[in-house]
């Protein structure tokens, strides 16, 4: 590329500071983050890598960032968005993981979608996130915001759990069970999935509540309203555990409590494809036949 074109598709770039973040358990996708730079930085924008383990060091950056893009799979996806909650800034992903249902771009097709988003030809889909505080003697010992799901479970110990719960202040059941799993649109396709739930479209604005091997209580799940304020309050004589989208886990006791609501903030995705993409991408990446 000669110096004028250079300059024309710098006058014309949508995104001006980018972050990218690399798995550090996937050397691949270290040297593709440093080929992005370079290919990033040609086109007259300013960038800089991390791992995406670093949260410190990322958060420091958030303030001064239009993009970011994220190297690896959901995880790293679902990690970004805690990252940037509040701050509403785009996620790429770029998919170096399995089945990549957050993530838009594939490696091969890197440069010219890379390319494309700077320019600002994307839109940006905004899900809904999940606030949970985690309550013991009354007092916040815990908060979190979550892209797919909460999950209170029994821990090591195979024993159900008792998970007194209530809706907006009313008392709905006792799931005798090993978890309870609150669930945004957004987790309907990962863990609630794998539970039985159904599947809901990213831009519905619902929680599911779905059990994990309930015992002679409630067996099916439940869709919530996005107002809704799910409180559960833990029974049992052994830790259970809280799970945060999978990846952060806290012990729980009895007589602790866990309230969930959505989150003040929400999870912004670049999209490249149509805003039909959504049932298209499922049938793809769970390898269901599509035939007419």
């Amino acid at each position: 590329m000669d110096a004028p074109q250079q300059a024309n598709i710098s006058r014309r770039l949508a995104f001006r500071r980018v972050g990218i973040l690399y798995h550090p358990k996937l050397a691949e996708s270290r040297v593709m983050a440093a080929e992005m730079l370079e290919f990033i930085e040609n086109l007259g924008a300013s960038a800089w890598v991390s791992s995406s383990w670093n949260d410190e060091d990322i958060k420091d950056r958030l303030a001064d960032l239009d993009l970011l893009i994220t190297l690896g799979g959901d995880g790293s996806m679902l990690r970004a968005a805690r990252l940037t909650a509040g701050q509403r800034i785009p996620i790429l992903g770029v998919n170096m993981g399995r089945l990549g249902f957050l993530t838009e771009v594939q490696p091969a097709e890197w440069p010219q979608h890379i390319r494309q988003t700077l320019l600002g030809d994307c839109w940006v889909e905004e899900r809904m996130m999940v606030h949970a505080e985690h309550r013991r003697d009354e007092q916040v010992i815990n908060a979190y915001e979550a892209l797919n799901e909460i999950v209170i479970s029994r821990g090591q110990l195979a024993r159900v759990v008792r998970l007194h719960t209530y809706i907006d202040g009313g008392f709905l059941t006792t799931y005798t069970a090993d978890g309870l799993i609150i669930s945004t649109a957004t987790g309907s396709t990962a863990y609630a999935l794998a539970a039985g739930g159904p599947i809901l479209p990213p831009e519905l604005e619902n929680f599911l509540l779905i059990p994990l091997a309930p015992h002679l209580s409630l067996d099916r799940a439940i869709v919530l309203s996005k107002g809704a304020m799910v409180c559960v309050r833990v029974s049992t004589d052994h830790p259970a555990v809280l799970t945060i989208d999978g990846q952060i886990e806290l012990e729980v006791v009895g007589g602790d409590e866990v309230t969930m609501s959505v989150a003040p903030s929400v999870g912004c995705f670049v999209r490249l494809q149509e805003k039909n993409y959504f049932y298209r991408t499922l049938m793809q990446r769970l390898g269901w036949p599509q035939s007419k």
